[in-house]
């Protein structure tokens, strides 16, 4: 695994109550290939409890608003549309937007996309912040030090 320290930090945060993902975020992890170094990390090394449930009935209504303004915008193509709701970026904007919590994505704003909903547009659009990875580390005050080999 690259950078182990990266995801001994996620840990280390979530046991702190700074980190958490989403079950349907597992989910998706889940689902990849068995060999993949993320998928082995989150079957052997995160605990169950940093996947927050989705279930929450606030939640539940905030994400059927969000698959909502998807489907009626025509901006996006129906392929976008389609991928988008496989997909569990429609039930991060929900929670956060419900619980008033940051999203980490590393993509960008395009909010002249057609064939693809991006995660940041949807949560301008809902007015949820978003923060990158190296925003996250920043907040959490993470160093990661390089040593030579000798």
């Amino acid at each position: 695994m690259i950078c182990p320290g990266f995801w001994d930090s996620l840990i280390h945060h979530h046991e702190q109550g700074r980190v958490h993902s989403l079950d349907r975020i597992q989910q998706e992890l889940l689902a990849g290939r068995e060999d993949e170094d993320l998928v082995q990390w989150v079957k052997n090394d995160v605990p169950d409890r940093f996947f927050l449930p989705s279930q929450d009935a606030d939640v539940i209504r905030a994400y059927q608003d969000v698959m909502l303004w998807v489907q009626r915008n025509s901006q996006y193509v129906d392929n976008a549309k389609a991928k988008f709701a496989t997909e569990a970026d429609g039930w991060l904007v929900a929670y956060a937007r419900v619980m008033g919590v940051d999203v980490v994505t590393n993509e960008q704003p395009r909010p002249e996309a057609r064939s693809r909903i991006l995660l940041p547009d949807v949560c301008n659009r809902f007015d949820v912040r978003f923060h990158d990875t190296f925003a996250m580390l920043k907040s959490l005050q993470v160093r990661y030090d390089f040593a030579k080999e000798s």
